[in-house]
């Protein structure tokens, strides 16, 4: 049996990214494929478990070093029991988020820490998606509405709109690190406008 395809999602918080790997996710499941939907931190009983730890509190909780050890634990966990399970198995695995989080969050904006975070990444994960959307929308704008949630899960979303404007170069400099896996999408647009985007590049790779 072949392997099935790893596709993330990633963007600063409230760019909607978990809305378009939702609808991706739906989209192919209609279409008769077998689908795992996932996020992190999370995807797994452990991982959510330290979801909890990572996405609620306060602010300055977690030092960097901290928190890079504990997205990768979370992220170990999800890799063993959900995604290589299910691509063993020929599935598709949709995530929202996955190492390139980290990379942006922990080792390009809270301190020069990228080697670290690839170098545990390199050590412990070893794993790179096969295709990364990365969803670019204005950071004000995606600030408001992440907040407007009110999911108690905005402990980044806390640090304030400088921090999602770091967050976004971020995310610009990893398309322009890795162009043959990733994907810009604007998304200062009607989500299903988006989603018909997504669905075409993804039929056509």
């Amino acid at each position: 049996m072949a392997e099935g395809r790893f596709i993330t999602f990633e963007g600063i918080d409230g760019s909607g990214k978990s809305t378009q790997a939702r609808l991706l996710a739906e989209r192919l499941r209609a279409e008769g494929q077998e689908i795992v939907l996932t996020r992190e931190p999370g995807g797994s009983p452990g991982a959510e478990e330290i979801r909890q730890l990572l996405l609620t509190g306060d602010p300055e909780r977690w030092s960097a070093e901290t928190e890079i050890l504990l997205f990768t634990a979370a992220r170990r966990d999800h890799l063993e029991k959900t995604i290589l399970p299910a691509l063993t198995e020929g599935k598709t695995v949709v995530s929202d988020r996955f190492a390139d989080s980290t990379r942006v969050y922990q080792g390009a904006t809270r301190g020069d820490l990228r080697g670290t975070v690839d170098k545990l990444h390199a050590l412990m994960i070893g794993r790179e998606p096969d295709l990364t959307f990365v969803i670019d929308m204005d950071p004000e704008q995606a600030l408001k509405r992440g907040l407007a949630r009110k999911s108690g899960e905005d402990r980044f979303e806390d640090f304030g709109l400088g921090f999602q404007e770091t967050l976004r170069h971020g995310f610009l400099a990893l398309c322009h690190d890795y162009p043959k896996r990733c994907v810009l999408v604007d998304g200062n647009r009607d989500a299903a406008a988006i989603a018909t985007e997504i669905a075409e590049i993804v039929g056509d790779t």
